[in-house]
This record gives C-alpha cells, sequence and structure tokens, in this order.
C-alpha cells in the first residue's frame, strides 16, 4: 500500500492527464482549422517520437532498473514493447502520430470498415498514457521522473490529436464530427488517469515499478514506428535531426533537475 504521498502524487497525475487530453484537442482544433503540410508533421512526429524515447532512456529506465531486478526488468519492458506490437499489427496503428505516414487515400476510404478497430487501439494507446502520467507522478515523490514524463507525453500528444482529426476529415466527417470523435478518443487518457488514481494507492512500488518498465517498452515502440515510418516516406535528415533534438532536450531537462 502506498503513503500519503502517494495519494498527493496522483492527484498531481490526474491534473497531467487532463492538460494531456487538452493538448491533444489543441491539436485536433489546429487540423480542423488550417491545413497542417505533411512535412511540418513529419517533424513534429519526429520530434515527439525522439522525446518518448529520451524519457525512456534517462527516466523510465533508470528508475525501473535500480527498483528491479535485471529478470522482471526486461520481461516488463518487452511485454510494453510487445503488447503495442501486436496491437499495431493485428487491430490497428497504435497511434494515429506515429503511423501517420501509414494513412494514405486508400486508408481513408475505407475509414467506416476500420473505424471501430481505430477506436479500440488509439483508445488503448491513450489509456496507458495516462495511467503512465498518474504513475509517473507518484514516482515524482520518489525522483524526478514526473517532470520528463510529462513534457514527453503533452508534446506526443499535439501531433497525435492533429493526425487523428486530420484522418476524420480526411475520411469525410464534418470539422464538428471529428473534433468530437477526436475528444471521444482522447478522452480515453482521463480514463487512464482514473485507473491510475485506483492503482496507486493498492499495489506495492514493486508492481508500479513494473508497470513503469512495461510502459518504457511501449514508449520504444512508438518511437521505432514513428522514426520508421518517417524515413521511409521522407528526407532522412529531418527526420533524425527532429529525433536527435527531442532525445537531447529530454536529457538536458534530466540534467538540470539531477543538478537542482
Amino acid at each position: 500500500m502506498q503513503e500519503s504521498g502517494g495519494v498527493q502524487g496522483i492527484g498531481v497525475g490526474m491534473t497531467r492527464a487532463l492538460l494531456a487530453f487538452i493538448l491533444a484537442m489543441l491539436g485536433g482544433l489546429i487540423s480542423s482549422l488550417t491545413a497542417v503540410s505533411h512535412t511540418r508533421l513529419c517533424r513534429l512526429i519526429s520530434l515527439a517520437a525522439g522525446m518518448l524515447f529520451g524519457v525512456t532512456l534517462f527516466s523510465i529506465f533508470p528508475e525501473a532498473v535500480s527498483a528491479l531486478p535485471p529478470v522482471q526488468f526486461v520481461v516488463a519492458l518487452v511485454s510494453g514493447y510487445s503488447v503495442f506490437l501486436l496491437i499495431s499489427r493485428y487491430v490497428f496503428h497504435i497511434c494515429p502520430a506515429c503511423a501517420a505516414s501509414h494513412f494514405d487515400e486508400a486508408a481513408t476510404r475505407r475509414f467506416s470498415e476500420i473505424a471501430a478497430v481505430m477506436i479500440i487501439a488509439l483508445g488503448l494507446h491513450s489509456t496507458m498514457d495516462g495511467m503512465a502520467l498518474v504513475l509517473g507522478a507518484d514516482a515524482e515523490i520518489r525522483g524526478r521522473l514526473g517532470l520528463t514524463l510529462l513534457l514527453a507525453v503533452c508534446v506526443h500528444k499535439i501531433p497525435e490529436g492533429l493526425a487523428l482529426c486530420s484522418l476524420l476529415l480526411a475520411a469525410g466527417f464534418q470539422r464538428l464530427t471529428a473534433l468530437a470523435w477526436t475528444a471521444a478518443v482522447e478522452s480515453t487518457t482521463i480514463l487512464g488517469g482514473a485507473i491510475g488514481l485506483w492503482a496507486v494507492p493498492r499495489l506495492s512500488h514493486f508492481w508500479l515499478d513494473i508497470f513503469l518498465a512495461h510502459v518504457g517498452g511501449g514508449f520504444v515502440f512508438l518511437a521505432v514506428h514513428a522514426m520508421v515510418g518517417e524515413l521511409i516516406k521522407h528526407s532522412r535528415i529531418p527526420v533524425l535531426v527532429s529525433f536527435a533534438v527531442g532525445v537531447l532536450s529530454v536529457g538536458a531537462v534530466e540534467l538540470v533537475l539531477h543538478i537542482l
């Protein structure tokens, strides 16, 4: 069971889950009001992917490695990667931003056929985001994981909302309908926060660290999936530079927090 610090942390975590939802909706609103070139979206996606990879490398991994035996850490990491891999391969792309280059005209024309599985896949992804933010806030009581995790997830949410709303608009939905569906899918971020709210007081630090390592594996998949998709479709230098900036920015924030 957790102590009072964990209860305080989950309150902060729910606020952060709400912020992530708002930023995803901001991305959707921008997409509905103005055309966003895929080149700009690609750079933003690559930046966000780099930040997810950076928070995993510099924050989640050190936190989990210090708290877990090596076997449990590896199992949790692989499980997080494998779950997202299996969903993306056999259900639907787990992240609309990470898979933006895969949404061709054929996919938008078939939207009515794939809408249900898309919503399930994206809902699972956003639920994991919300849970990660709440559990990261709890871990912040013991370290600094929560701040860099918040930064990475929130930056990732903007292109996610952009890509999702763009897909809905391209599939023929009216602007308000596309925004409503974007809100419905992204609201599962808040649902994930609520699940985290329930879990933190009831689970030991060991199981929370297991889940954080699991989340790290999922983030690695999202980052790799986004990078591969953008490298195949676009010029490599802008993609790699944006990805590197994302990784290094998280590393810089983590270093400053460590010094402070």
